[in-house]
This record gives C-alpha cells, structure tokens and sequence, in this order.
C-alpha cells in the first residue's frame, strides 16, 4: 500500500457518480437484458472516472463501481446461490421517526434494486466481471498515471447483512461459504497489482440492522465471527495490500443509534488489513478521533479517516480538512494518515445525495487540505 514521507496522500471510499449512460446499462443488466455496447460504456466510464480522479488531485484511485449497481448485492452475478428478492428492514435509528423514513421513501431517497435472498449453495458462478473490471482499471491507470489504484469488494459479512440466508443452517455456516467464494475475487484484484478494499459496513451498520434486536455481547460475538470469515477469505493475501471500510451507513439519518466507535474499533482491529478507513466527518462520528488517542493500535497500522462528508453538498473549507488530518497525524504519525471520504459518494447507481460536480469540488478541498497538512506537518 502507497504511502508518503514527505507528504499527505488522499483516496475516497470508493463509489463516485455515474452517468445516465452507465445507469441506464446497470439497470438493464439488473433486469436480465444485454445491452448494446455495454462494455464499451463501462470501459470508457472507468477511463473518464480515473482522469477525472487524477485530474482532481486525488491520488489513490478506483474504478468509481461503474459496474457495480450496488456494493453488496453485485455478488449475485459472480457468485452462485442467490436469487428473488427480500424484504427491506430499516435501521433501528430510521424506525424511531417513521415521517422521515417515509418522506425518505416517497422522495426516492431509497433506492430499489433487487436484493436477493441465500436459495442454494455458494460457489463461485463467473470470475468474468471481476476480471473485465480489473483489466479497465489497469488500463484506465496506465493512461493516467495515479499514484496508486484500489477495488472495491464486498465483504462476507455485508453480503449476509443485505441478502438473508435461507439455504444454510446457520449463520456461522453461511459466512464460511461465502469466505470460501469471495476469496477468488479478492485474491485476482490483488494479484493485478491492485489494493484490495473491503466494504465492511456490517460491522458498525450492521449494530442497529442485523444485529438491533441484539445484546452488546451478543453484537461483539456476532462482528467478531463476521471479521474472522474475512479473514479466513483473506488467508494468504499480504495484509499491506488489504483495507478495510467501515461504516454506519451511507445515508442521512439521526444515527443516533449507531454503535460507538469505541465498541466498533476493537473488533474491527481484528482485520488482518493494513488500512482501516472509517468516518470521522459527520456530525454523529467526528468527534471520535479521541477513540483512536484513546487505543493501542498496531504500529504498521494505516489510518485513513474521512476528512470530507458523503452526504452533504457543503464543500468543506481546506483549512478545515487540514485540521482533521493533523488531528490524527499526532495519533499515528504523519506517514500513516491518508485522507479520505466518510463513505463512498454513489452507494448506490443513479442515487447519491450529493451532486456530481459537488463530488469532484469536495475532492478537490480534500486535496487542497492535504496539501497545507503536509506543509504543517513536514516544517
């Protein structure tokens, strides 16, 4: 994994606006259909998203998810087992004010898409997206020269945080299964020479939705067993080409009833990851830096805190952006503090609650905010 001594780098979770075009054919594909040039739109949108990404300032790329409609539920076509739909359960924090959620639903602050159900048995069913999703990455970063370049992939435990099992006899034996078939995946993003991340919202989203009826023990026993099957996918895999994501939930809500950071960052500690990305911008989690003050964190661990929000069209003011990454800077050490977003800025195709242009205004203040960091910390 990149990192600097002699200045602040910058990434972002992952997912970035996608245009009608690449909307259009990930929606067609959701529906069965093959739309033409399909490829080509997605190969040229990657190609476009990286440029845009260099161009920005930003320096540890992705592919934006232009393939992808959604993080967790795309495993349906690479891997076999699932089919149908489930039933939506909001976060504990959304039920607890029943207008909201409905005003959510009814302004298309929701997104629909298939999320489909565990039916049968879990294999892998076609390495082929994941391979023509890597080969426009390479291709998009040779041409425009990042610093360094990751991939999104889902975690096992966000898979069963979204798609119930109906096929396995427990919740153990449905982790394991899809450790074992996620591992193909994670393993050809990093043998391309690309950082592998991990989207493991599970383990501080899944605190008030798989696991709301739950005690805290029950919560720490279940996360916990989560980041085991993970590492169990990852066994083999150098832990510096490995980071991992977590999160409440990409969405504007009270967050109320979030898990605190400090119950989330031990079992997250558990990764066998080099980079831990998390939200600090927002105002339900940025004050937690004092978590990480406060915590025995491993020396060769990077922290890549969110310096800018996802859900807000505010463009946060450089200077802002420079004090948070100076903040953990004094933590770790300036050479393991890269900034980043809170979450990714396009979760879903065809919704992100910020606007385009605003996404790449916001990446550019993070830029400009790593720059007089780097000035502050490197005098």
């Amino acid at each position: 994994m990149q990192t600097s001594k002699d200045r602040i780098l910058t990434t972002h979770v992952g997912s970035l606006p996608r245009s009608a075009a690449v909307t259009d054919v990930v929606f067609a594909q959701e529906k069965g259909e093959d739309p033409d040039n399909a490829e080509a739109i997605i190969r040229d949108a990657v190609d476009a998203v990286v440029l845009k990404q260099v161009a920005t300032g930003v320096d540890i790329v992705s592919d934006g998810e232009m393939s992808k409609i959604s993080y967790a539920t795309y495993i349906k076509d690479r891997i076999t087992g699932f089919d149908g739909d489930s039933e939506r359960d909001p976060p504990s924090d959304l039920e607890e004010f029943p207008g909201f959620l409905k005003r959510q639903a009814s302004s298309g602050g929701t997104p629909t898409y298939r999320r489909p159900c565990c039916i049968g048995a879990i294999e892998v069913k076609d390495m082929r997206p994941a391979e023509v999703d890597i080969d426009n990455l390479l291709s998009a970063t040779q041409k425009h020269s990042p610093t360094q370049s990751f991939m999104n992939a889902a975690s096992p435990g966000v898979i069963a945080l979204f798609q119930p099992n109906k096929h396995y006899p427990n919740h153990e034996a449905y982790l394991e299964a899809l450790a074992d078939a996620m591992a193909y995946e994670y393993r050809a993003i990093v043998d391309a020479g690309i950082v592998l991340q991990l989207d493991s919202p599970d383990l501080g989203l899944g605190r008030h939705m798989l696991f709301k009826d739950k005690t805290d023990e029950e919560y720490h026993a279940l996360a916990s067993l989560h980041v085991e099957a993970l590492n169990h996918a990852l066994n083999g895999i150098p832990k510096e080409m490995v980071r991992l994501h977590v999160c409440w939930g990409n969405y504007e809500g009270p967050h109320h009833h979030d898990a605190p950071m400090e119950m989330v960052l031990p079992i997250a500690l558990k990764a066998d990851v080099g980079a831990l990305l998390f939200e600090s911008s927002n105002p339900r989690h940025a004050h937690e830096w004092e978590t990480f003050a406060n915590t025995d964190l491993p020396d060769d661990l990077i922290l890549v805190p969110g310096v800018i929000d996802s859900t807000t069209n505010f463009v946060e003011h450089p200077k802002l952006v420079a004090e948070r990454i100076c903040r953990f800077a004094d933590i770790v050490g300036r050479e393991r503090v890269i900034a980043g977003s809170d979450c990714g800025f396009s979760t879903f195709a065809g919704f992100g609650a910020v606007d385009e242009d605003i996404v790449y205004a916001k990446l550019a203040s993070m830029a400009e905010g790593a720059a007089i960091a780097s000035e502050r910390l490197w005098i």
